[in-house]
């Protein structure tokens, strides 16, 4: 579930963590949303997932270029934030 800054996230061994929400993304031409994460504890690790809001799941990105893109998005999220 996505709150306004924080999701509890599951990974595959059942254990969750709160993460931080630091933004999300909407791709209209490959009809995805993408969010953002990091660890609170270590905000410096920023994990991206593809996020399906039908069934509130997310997905890793599998494509290189997909990914490539996200890259991009999050490198000129961090220029024009400054973080």
């Amino acid at each position: 579930m996505i709150t306004e800054n924080e999701m509890i996230v599951t990974n595959e061994n059942g254990e969750q963590k709160t993460m931080k929400v630091l933004f999300t993304y909407g791709n209209d031409a490959r009809n995805h949303d993408y969010v953002y994460l990091c660890d609170p504890e270590n905000e410096d690790d920023v994990l991206v997932f593809i996020y399906n809001e039908d069934d509130l799941s997310l997905q890793e990105i599998e494509d290189d270029e997909e990914y490539a893109e996200a890259e991009e998005v999050f490198n000129a999220f961090v220029e024009e934030n400054l973080i």
